[in-house]
């Protein structure tokens, strides 16, 4: 009324949900108000909207989380987002992937947290604040002492900022786990792995790194692996999606028999091949009992490789996850991989195939499992945040949210 403004149905649908809640004496609340949700008709949330969000929030308490993905709350938004986190003392997750926050909007929402105490997981994802945001976000982490998690992935960074979180993660010690995804980097020199590998050598409290799309070649996972025998702190490893083949593995296998702590692995939608998946099994069966997890989805891997890989889970007790699709499967392998489920040794949530029959031979088909199979989009169905679905979170977990 203040604003002379109508009213948006879907947010108030979703607040009369949480009034529900509170009646029930449920405090701790998340607010879900997810641009793409598909389970009801949805409007999308506006700038000013989000003013009116802001408002009710700051008086309530019992409100910790707030998610607003995929909106349009822009940088406008943005201004009544930073002000909230300059008064609402109980908000500890607060979500804005994928709202058209530019990098004004991004400076805003930096500066308001040089103050606040109480954030522990901020979702930038998807908001274009480009390099002057991403500057403004590490200065920022100079300040901050309580967040936990930043996730800055496809927010078109510069190679300038992601050498200042570098550089400022040598000295911070409260950031558990970032998210620097898909940087806009000019070059083939891989600089971005020198400086995150010298962070690395330095830092001793960050549990997860997420790399995917750093143009990381064979020279590139040399430097972060050169760094993974002095860091225990590192329990979660990302570099999906980047151009490391059966080279950059021989690296990554030598570093697994010393180093303890690593314990999820993420090579998906890389090249390591037969000879690659060769030398990491060889060092999970033999040496490596700390890592869990290993996703080689998409790697160009054929049935030699894949089957020595469910080879060596048979030795290796600690090894539970393992995804494999999108490789050349022959007989073997579906063989291979049938046997692990049946005996019980790979249970079917953590695996991303299961087998199935036709006229007498066996199949691999692909099922919705994976490590961060949630990341952009809810499902239509289900959790959205299953453990089978999202196993790397699950296996290492930084904050109560994914």
């Amino acid at each position: 009324m203040e604003k002379s403004q109508k009213i948006n149905p879907f947010i108030l649908h979703v607040l009369q949900e949480v009034d529900e809640e509170i009646k029930k004496g449920l405090e701790g609340i998340t607010l879900n108000i997810a641009g793409n949700s598909r389970l009801m008709p949805v409007e999308r949330v506006t700038g000013e909207d989000f003013w009116i969000l802001a408002r009710i929030l700051k008086k309530t308490p019992y409100i910790s989380g707030l998610d607003v993905r995929y909106n349009c709350i822009s940088d406008v938004g943005a201004y009544y987002a930073a002000k909230l986190l300059q008064k609402q003392h109980n908000l500890i997750y607060l979500n804005l992937m994928f709202n058209d926050i530019g990098p004004e909007g991004g400076e805003l929402i930096a500066k308001a947290l040089h103050k606040n105490k109480i954030l522990k997981y901020l979702r930038m994802t998807g908001n274009k604040i480009e390099n002057k945001g991403g500057m403004l976000f590490a200065a920022m982490l100079q300040i901050n002492s309580s967040l936990e998690k930043l996730d800055l992935g496809d927010c078109d960074l510069g190679m300038q900022s992601v050498i200042a979180f570098a550089t400022v993660l040598t000295q911070n010690q409260t950031i558990k786990g970032i998210n620097l995804n898909r940087p806009i980097l000019y070059g083939e020199q891989e600089e971005s792995t020198v400086h995150i590998g010298h962070m690395l050598k330095e830092n001793h409290c960050l549990v997860e790194l997420h790399m995917c799309k750093h143009h990381i070649k064979n020279c590139g996972i040399k430097q972060l692996c050169d760094a993974l025998y002095l860091n225990r702190s590192l329990r979660y490893l990302d570099v999906s999606c980047n151009k490391i083949t059966r080279d950059g593995m021989v690296y990554l296998a030598d570093v697994l028999k010393s180093n303890t702590t690593l314990e999820v692995i993420d090579l998906s939608f890389n090249r390591i091949e037969d000879a690659g998946a060769n030398y990491l099994s060889e060092t999970l069966a033999s040496h490596n009992r700390s890592l869990k997890a290993l996703s080689v989805v998409s790697n160009n891997i054929e049935g030699g490789g894949l089957v020595a890989l469910s080879q060596s889970m048979k030795t290796n007790p600690t090894l539970s996850n393992i995804y494999i699709w999108g490789n050349k499967f022959d007989e073997a392998t579906c063989v291979a991989y049938s046997d692990l489920i049946q005996i019980g040794r790979l249970k079917p949530d953590n695996t991303d195939v299961e087998p199935f029959v036709v006229d007498g031979r066996l199949y691999l088909a692909e099922v919705s499992n994976g490590l961060k199979k949630h990341y952009y989009w809810r499902p239509t169905d289900g959790e959205a945040c299953s453990h089978s679905s999202n196993a790397g979170f699950t296996l290492v977990p930084v904050g109560q949210h994914i």
